[in-house]
């Protein structure tokens, strides 16, 4: 495993082109007001992790909402929260007409099926060819039409984008690039309350934390939010894997800038741009980015499995990433399991 120092920690990337993107968000009420109105919005289990050495503190993700990954918080978020703007008596049709598009590796566009079948919606996502069809028919079974376009996320995404300007679809990407700032934004303010519950269930400050991160999102959203409560104390680390280090690869240009790699088996991490709202956060609140082979990934499941944490190896990235690090035993670190086994 690869490990870089943030040279940009506390001040940000000097980019220019990042000056109108925001910084993420760190109001944690707002979606918990919000998904405390859902009955499937029940807080998931902080559990300690057996056998690293150090305190490690895993925050569960595997069955929130019933969708089985953290990013039911997102996208489900956001269209809840366009739902209730609309100020319809019955909610539960109050965005019939409405088309919501994206592309997704699997869980994103779980969040948005899910959402928009919740409000009358309808979903059409598109998936690069890598995804498993296993994801597809979940996301049929939610009521989403699914289209097959492109090689890799990116070249979905583009379909997607393509998709909402022909057709007067809403597309939401769990990215964020010029001029599409404002739903993923609100996006990632959705998964501050799965900070704002690990904040509150830790029994003491973290030394350190470790963020997986494809375009960045959940990460982006976590570091600004841990900050703002506990300040400089806990190193934050963000993993990425090696076929697509997005963020890392900004972080040493200094500048925002592409990536290509080969298919990782990190799949709902294999995102080689960056979401600029992520870079932006990540570079002032990051301490040091992190590259995870395939190889290292795969090999932390079998442990994992071992101590009731199954997941894949997009979910384990943080843990697999802990094994390198060779922490003293004094220390306290948090993880995020992200989302439940492959299927």
């Amino acid at each position: 495993m690869q490990i870089d120092d943030n040279p940009w920690r506390g001040k940000g990337l000097p980019d220019a082109a990042l000056a109108d993107i925001p910084w993420p968000s760190v109001d944690a009420e707002a979606p918990r007001a919000l998904l405390e109105r859902c009955p499937a919005a029940a807080v998931t289990p902080l559990v300690v992790a057996e056998g690293y050495g150090p305190t490690v503190w895993v925050k569960d993700e595997r069955k929130r909402m019933n969708l089985g990954s953290f990013k039911a918080l997102g996208a489900a978020y956001v269209i809840a929260h366009q739902a209730v703007q609309t100020g319809a008596e019955d909610m539960t049709r109050s965005l019939k007409g409405r088309t919501y598009v994206t592309a997704s590796a699997g869980n994103h566009g779980l969040s948005v099926a899910a959402g928009a079948a919740l409000f009358g919606a309808r979903a059409v996502i598109y998936l690069a060819a890598s995804v498993p069809e296993s994801f597809a028919e979940r996301l049929r079974a939610r009521g989403a039409e699914v289209v097959r376009d492109g090689a890799h996320y990116e070249a979905s995404m583009d379909a997607a984008q393509k998709a909402a300007q022909d057709n007067g679809w809403t597309l939401l990407s769990d990215s964020s690039w010029p001029g599409y700032t404002d739903l993923p934004h609100r996006l990632m303010e959705g998964y501050l309350a799965l900070a704002a519950e690990a904040a509150e269930q830790v029994p003491d400050v973290p030394t350190h934390i470790l963020l997986q991160a494809g375009v960045g999102g959940l990460a982006g959203a976590c570091a600004a939010f841990f900050r703002a409560v506990w300040g400089d104390a806990p190193q934050i680390i963000v993993v990425e894997p090696e076929a697509a280090p997005a963020l890392h690869a900004c972080i040493q240009a200094g500048k925002f800038v592409s990536t290509a790699g080969a298919v990782s088996n990190m799949g709902r991490l294999d995102c080689k741009d960056a979401s600029l709202i992520a870079l932006k956060g990540l570079a002032r609140d990051a301490d040091a980015f992190a590259l995870l082979s395939d190889d290292e990934a795969a090999a932390a499941l079998p442990e994992l499995a071992a101590i009731g944490l199954e997941t894949s190896e997009s979910g384990g990235a943080g843990l697999a990433a802990l094994g390198h690090l060779q922490l003293p035993k004094e220390a306290r670190v948090l993880c995020i399991l992200s989302e439940g086994p492959a299927e």
